[in-house]
C-alpha cells in the first residue's frame, strides 16, 4: 500500500476510493502524470493501492466526472488536464482566451479552397445554394494539444482574395482569422448567434483530434457579422469534450 493512503488512513477516516483519487488527483497536478499520458493499467494500481478493480474504478470515476482523465475502452485511461475554458461573446477572441489561461495557442492549416455553397452554408451565409465561397479549415492547438477543428465558411464575392497567397501567408504568420478580417478587408468580427450540440467525433476528425471513435464532441455552429451587420462568416468548430468547457458570456 502507498505510503499516501497509510498517511491518509492515519488521519482521517475516508472512503478508500477517495483516497486513491485524492493522490492521483495530486499526482497529476504534480506533474507525475502529464496531460496525454496513459495511467498504469487497473491491474497494476490495484495491486498498488492494495485493493480490488470495483474501488479501484470508483476513484477513477472521481477523476472523470472532474475532467482530470478520460477512460477509452480497450486502450485505458488518459490524463486530460484541467479543461480549457472558451468564452463565448460577442468578440471572437480565440487566441486571447487561450493565453489569458497560460495556453500557446497554434494552428495547423488543413485546407483553403472554393467551394459551391451547399445547403447548410447557403442558410448560414444567407446566400444562394451554388455561391462560391471559401473554405478555410484549420486544426487548433492549445500547448501542442489538438483541442478543435474549425471549418470557416466566407462569401468570396464579400472578401475576394481571401484564399490567395498573400492572405493566407498573413493568416499562417499571425494566426488570427479576425485580424485578418480586420486589416486586409476593413471588416469587424462579431458573433451573432452560436449553437453548441453533443455529438460523437466523425471518423476524419477523430485521428486529428487524437481522439477513439467513440469520443463526444462539443460542435459550435456560429454565424458572424461586421460592423454593419452583415453576415460575413458560417463556422463549424468541433471542439473536444475532453478539454474545452464552453462558457457563454452576456455582454
Amino acid at each position: 500500500m502507498s505510503k499516501y493512503i497509510q498517511d491518509a488512513m492515519s488521519r482521517e477516516v475516508l472512503p478508500v476510493y477517495t483516497r486513491i483519487a485524492e493522490e492521483l488527483r495530486q499526482n497529476i497536478h504534480q506533474g507525475i502524470y502529464k496531460v496525454g499520458d496513459k495511467l498504469p493499467t487497473e491491474a497494476q494500481l490495484s495491486e498498488y493501492f492494495s485493493v480490488n478493480r470495483h474501488t479501484l474504478r470508483r476513484a477513477i470515476a472521481i477523476l472523470k466526472i472532474e475532467g482530470l482523465v478520460r477512460v477509452d475502452r480497450g486502450r485505458g485511461t488518459f490524463v486530460v488536464g484541467t479543461p480549457i475554458k472558451y468564452f463565448i461573446g460577442k468578440r471572437v477572441r480565440y487566441n486571447q482566451t487561450l493565453m489569458a489561461q497560460g495556453q500557446k495557442p497554434r494552428f495547423r492549416l488543413l485546407q483553403v479552397v472554393e467551394i459551391s455553397a451547399d445547403a447548410s452554408i447557403a442558410k448560414g451565409l444567407e446566400v444562394e445554394i451554388g455561391t462560391p465561397v471559401a473554405l478555410i479549415e484549420r486544426l487548433a492547438f492549445a500547448d501542442d494539444q489538438p483541442i478543435n477543428i474549425c471549418s470557416s465558411h466566407f462569401p468570396l464575392a464579400r472578401f475576394p482574395g481571401i484564399i490567395q497567397e498573400e492572405a493566407i501567408g498573413f493568416l499562417q504568420e499571425k494566426g488570427s482569422i479576425s485580424q485578418l478580417l480586420r486589416e486586409k478587408y476593413n471588416s469587424d468580427h462579431i458573433r451573432r448567434t452560436t449553437h453548441v450540440y453533443a455529438r460523437i467525433v466523425r471518423h476524419e476528425d477523430a485521428s486529428l483530434l487524437e481522439v477513439p471513435l467513440n469520443h463526444p464532441i462539443l460542435l459550435a455552429e456560429s454565424i458572424n457579422v461586421n460592423q454593419d451587420g452583415n453576415i460575413i462568416e458560417y463556422g463549424v468548430t468541433r471542439f473536444r469534450g475532453d478539454r474545452m468547457e464552453l462558457v457563454f458570456e452576456n455582454e
